[in-house]
């Protein structure tokens, strides 16, 4: 099966098109005392199987590799960032064995190191799709939409970001033209997309309306579309939503991230951990997944 058809399946048995992201910071999570990759594992098992028992689940999980990798101490002989992450990875694969994972590492370098990077994501970790800078062009981004493409799985471009940084280059105005720089790269993501099917876009929420202008940009392309910025960053469901009713956009492609918000909202709330925090992340869950249902 390929990608676009992995998300319309995975839309259709979950019910949403909620991307779950996976971020875990050991100091805001339950269980001191344990060791780094019990704690992190123990954590998000629980968290799973709440949302089994409540026989809900996600349109995507998206574990970001910066949260795990960090925590390895390679030179020591220590892994516990990485093998916390393998052992969820399995168990996402096991008990929602339909839903798509996107591995959050934004990588991109030239021609032979994106080849290499493109078997870490797909390789290495087993991801169905990836995350992929731009920035060095056509020979530093096929590399990673090819193994997509012969693994039946998805590569998401890096476009307009939801941080709030990202006009600081991306909404540059090119002095061909006049056109921004993201409408440029959305206009060369078409073209690879069009070569490689499966190909999408980061585009935030935090900006809508230029999510809008790459919604119309990209639609009826079939470009899956992953939109973080959504809870802690600011970004809103009824926006993204009204955004592409009006459009018209395909929503089966679209996965619209969540990441703090579900798995630490203590944080926020500049409060330490609930008792109940178990409660509190399904809890969470469940309303921005209510929420997210509105788009399907």
């Amino acid at each position: 099966m390929d990608f676009i058809n992995k998300l319309k399946v995975s839309a259709e048995k979950s019910g949403s098109v909620l991307c779950m992201g996976l971020d875990p910071v050991p100091d805001y999570l339950p269980g001191e005392g344990l060791e780094t990759e019990e704690r992190i594992t123990s954590f998000f098992e629980t968290i799973l199987s709440g949302l089994i028992r409540k026989n809900v689940m996600p349109g995507a999980f998206k574990p970001n590799l910066g949260f795990f990798s960090c925590l390895d101490r390679p030179r020591q002989g220590r892994f516990p960032g990485s093998l916390a992450l393998a052992k969820i990875l399995s168990l996402i694969e096991k008990s929602f064995p339909d839903i798509p994972v996107i591995l959050d590492y934004k990588r991109g370098d030239i021609a032979r190191s994106s080849e290499n990077y493109a078997l870490e994501g797909f390789v290495s970790w087993g991801c169905d799709s990836v995350t992929v800078s731009p920035y060095m062009g056509s020979d530093s981004v096929e590399p990673f939409l090819k193994e997509a493409v012969s693994r039946g799985g998805g590569a998401y471009v890096l476009d307009r970001t939801s941080n709030p940084g990202g006009k600081e280059f991306q909404n540059l105005r090119l002095a061909k033209g006049g056109e921004k720089l993201f409408t440029a790269v959305g206009e060369k993501i078409i073209s690879w997309a069009w070569k490689y099917p499966g190909t999408g876009a980061v585009t935030g929420a935090t900006s809508p309306q230029e999510l809008k202008d790459l919604a119309l940009l990209f639609g009826g392309r079939n470009i899956p579309l992953l939109i973080p910025g959504v809870g802690s960053q600011g970004g809103s469901f009824s926006d993204v939503a009204g955004i592409m009713k009006e459009v018209r956009y395909e929503t089966p492609l679209i996965r619209v991230n969540v990441s703090s918000a579900i798995t630490h909202p203590w944080v926020k709330e500049k409060k330490g951990v609930p008792r109940n925090w178990d409660e509190v992340c399904v809890d969470a869950f469940l309303r921005f997944n209510e929420e997210a249902g509105g788009l399907l």
